[in-house]
């Protein structure tokens, strides 16, 4: 863009916080919105960057980001990688005439010795992009990609989205990891969480989606406190919303979940209903997610009995989504950690009763336990149980929690607040006062410190300590 051209970009209407409007590079290394939160996340925020009037351009790669239609200042640019792990052929080998350039050999031979490459090869990827493109952008903001390429200039202040650090999903997969084979090759496959620690503790600005998820990432990644500020997340509240004329069918109980990942919690889940099936033989679970053929869910539907019980739905729009939820009696987040738990936010948005773990920050978003849900130890089949017997037992508590939670998020938890947030952290880093130097007086590092406790605070819970995942 010209220098005339970004002048006369100065005399546009004003966005909705009345500063000049902003061009926001958005990059997401993968961006699906039906399997993963960073691409709920990309297409939810950059609507709403959309709605307060600024211009946003989702640079990502495959699975490519599907974004909200209707907003002219919304598009995408599609950056390709080889894709590896498409479906239905992944870790495939690209053949010869598919090679660009040597970033792509080293996505393939990264590939070939057990790693996992895309962070880094899109990280490499976007930076020759930006560069290229320098002056057309006011700021830069990475989702969580984390790779060396984004290091040093990029063409526009850089802010990054980290939502947890990885490093706790590598030390629960090394938990449940069986024999020297997995676990040496769950290690190669988190190589990329190296990269990961030593780029977030260079960045200038990180944004993350909840107080516990902030700990995580000084205690984990060693990131400086002052550099890290939380940004919540939420829920699409038009969307997510009670509807009356959806029928509850009796019994039936909810999750969101990835069987083969083990901090989400799916087999303690699987276990605790085989347990309320003696009270309430109706009982029933729908799982948001791809059935697993293998590993301790499966085996576990299958020791139980259960498999008239369990049903795994998968690629069903929006809108079969929502009414999936509201049909449900019961919401249920079984997970060991999340750093923030979408999956909880969406259901209370709808009405629908809550029981969840009480894992990383899921306190945060869910609330206290027997106000806005009912909340349990993580890694606890017979709470698990206890629970969804309560719930399943009396209806006026459903009624209860219901209204409750679809209140609390209402007030804490919309996508309209967590762009204007955001953007707030795209001005001071614009100004250069995202970065604290060190020589900030004893009263800044102070209030630094007690972010976390605030954060927290803001939504009426504080996190317990004892509820972290640990190795």
């Amino acid at each position: 863009m010209t220098a005339e051209a970004s002048q006369a970009g100065s005399e546009e209407d004003p966005a909705a916080d009345g500063g000049r409007p902003l061009r926001i590079a958005l990059l997401t290394y993968k961006g699906n919105p039906f399997c993963g939160g960073q691409g709920v996340y990309v297409r939810h925020l950059s609507r709403e960057l959309a709605r307060l009037g600024h211009r946003v351009e989702v640079i990502g790669a495959q699975p490519y980001p599907v974004l909200d239609e209707g907003y002219d200042d919304l598009s995408l640019t599609e950056l390709p990688s080889l894709d590896l792990y498409r479906h239905p052929d992944p870790f495939r080998n690209p053949k010869l005439g598919e090679y660009r350039d040597w970033v792509d050999a080293l996505e393939v031979a990264t590939m070939w010795t057990g790693g996992f490459p895309e962070p880094l090869t899109f990280s490499l990827r976007a930076r020759r992009h930006l560069r290229a493109r320098r002056g057309e952008f006011d700021v830069v903001h990475d989702n969580q990609t984390l790779g060396y390429g984004l290091l040093g200039d990029v063409g526009a202040p850089l802010v990054t989205t980290i939502h947890h650090p990885i490093t706790v999903d590598r030390r629960l997969e090394l938990d449940a990891a069986e024999g020297w084979q997995q676990r040496w090759s769950k290690r190669r496959w988190y190589g990329f969480t190296r990269m990961q620690k030593r780029v977030a503790r260079r960045l200038p600005s990180v944004l993350t989606v909840s107080g516990t998820s902030r700990q995580e990432i000084i205690d984990d990644l060693g990131v400086r406190e002052d550099r890290i500020h939380v940004v919540h997340i939420g829920a699409d509240t038009d969307l997510f919303a009670p509807n009356p004329s959806v029928p509850q069918v009796p019994g039936r109980i909810v999750t969101t979940s990835s069987a083969d990942v083990p901090l989400k919690g799916l087999v303690f889940l699987v276990e605790a209903l085989a347990k309320v099936r003696t009270e309430h033989p109706d009982a029933h679970l729908v799982v948001v997610g791809k059935r697993p053929e293998e590993g301790p869910v499966a085996q576990a539907v299958e020791r139980y009995g259960l498999e008239g019980a369990v049903e795994f739905v998968k690629g069903i729009s929006d809108a079969e989504l929502v009414d999936l939820v509201r049909s449900a009696q019961v919401a249920c987040v079984p997970s060991l950690y999340e750093g923030f738990s979408l999956p909880a936010a969406e259901a209370m948005a709808t009405g629908t009763p809550l029981l969840a773990t009480t894992g990383g920050a899921i306190p945060e978003v869910a609330g206290r336990d027997g106000e806005t849900c009912l909340a349990v130890p993580p890694g606890d089949s017979g709470a698990l149980a206890s629970g969804l017997n309560r719930l399943l037992g009396d209806p006026e508590l459903r009624a209860r929690l219901g209204r409750a939670g679809r209140e609390r998020v209402l007030k804490h938890f919309t996508w309209a607040r967590a762009a204007e947030g955001t953007v707030s952290r795209y001005r001071e880093a614009m100004t250069g006062s995202a970065v604290t130097l060190p020589g900030r007086s004893a009263a800044a590092a102070t209030s630094q410190a007690a972010q976390v406790t605030a954060a927290a605070e803001a939504v009426d819970v504080v996190p317990d300590p004892e509820s972290r995942a640990t190795c």
